[in-house]
């Protein structure tokens, strides 16, 4: 989840003019940033064999 402050941050680092659509994508960018190092330091992550033993699971499909 955002903060406002992370909201006014961004918002203050746009050019005079931008498109909602970039504010938008930078916004969700920055959540997901932070959700990765949320799982990245509770330890809910997986080793990189596993994550491809995954993929090949979906790709197969």
């Amino acid at each position: 989840m955002l903060t406002k402050q992370q909201v006014l941050e961004t918002l203050t680092e746009l050019p005079e003019t931008f498109r909602l659509e970039d504010f938008l994508d930078r916004l969700i960018f920055i959540e997901k940033v932070e959700k990765g190092l949320e799982y990245s330091n509770s330890n809910r992550v997986i080793s990189h064999d596993e994550a491809k033993q995954h993929l090949k699971k979906w790709l197969l499909k």
